[in-house]
């Protein structure tokens, strides 16, 4: 599904990723994790082609990812940010048909996928003429996931999406994204910092140091089979963080 073979990048000859070599198959949920600037989001980035590789190939459903392939590979890809990205200027509905919209949709299609993506996120009909100032952080990202859901795409690629949250709201929205996954079965790659969170949805986690994948696997490999010090330090800093040790949320 997701293929990135040998990528190297570098923002003003610093280098973020260094021969990252990782392979996403269909209907995994896959979650970068790792510190501040390790490239989490440079690699997600890399992914639906925002920046480009320095070095080395990146290949989204057997198509290479390049200028020419971009566009109509994004029509099959959802994409959300840390603060959603929503356009302030439409209400949630306008964002989430926005693009629909420029397809060329009819009406009656864009209305009732909208419709149907409130319910499967949760977002209460009556919020759907709101615009994002209106709306919670919560709210705003369960939009933002409806925008990326609207084209019915192959992949998810969420960067930090419950990052800003408070507690609360993050804790409810990571059992509706779980149930989500679970429902849909699509393919996710997933950037968050923390470890719990990682462990909670990932088939595969994928925990990086210094541009480089530092380790791969389960949350147990991980935690009982540091590859590195730096692995096991970066899992006893999360356990200590989390009380005792890393589990799943309730």
């Amino acid at each position: 599904m997701l293929k990135l073979s040998r990528v190297s990048k570098s923002y003003e000859g610093v280098p973020v990723l260094r021969e990252i070599d990782l392979s996403i198959p269909k209907g995994q949920v896959t979650v970068i994790i790792g510190a501040s600037g390790c490239g989490k989001s440079t690699l997600i980035r890399l992914a639906n082609g925002l920046v480009r590789p320095d070095r080395g190939t990146v290949e989204l459903m057997g198509m290479p990812v390049t200028a020419a392939t971009v566009l109509a590979l994004r029509r099959r890809m959802g994409y959300v940010i840390q603060e959603g990205g929503l356009f302030p200027h439409l209400t949630a509905r306008g964002n989430v048909a926005l693009m629909p919209r420029r397809l060329g949709w009819p009406f009656a299609r864009i209305d009732s996928r909208v419709s149907e993506l409130a319910g499967l996120v949760r977002l209460p009909a009556e919020k759907l003429d709101s615009y994002p100032t209106r709306l919670s952080g919560g709210e705003r990202q369960r939009v933002a996931l409806m925008r990326a859901l609207m084209l019915d795409p192959e992949i998810l690629l969420l960067d930090e999406p419950l990052g800003a949250l408070d507690p609360l709201i993050r804790y409810e929205l990571q059992t509706d994204l779980k149930m989500l996954f679970s429902t849909l079965g699509k393919t996710v790659l997933m950037v968050t910092h923390d470890l719990n969170e990682a462990g909670y949805f990932a088939d595969e986690i994928v925990l990086l140091h210094d541009g480089a994948i530092a380790q791969r696997g389960t949350m147990a490999a991980l935690i009982e089979n540091p590859a590195t010090e730096y692995v096991a330090r970066f899992v006893r800093a999360q356990r200590g963080l989390a009380g005792s040790q890393v589990l799943p949320p309730a």
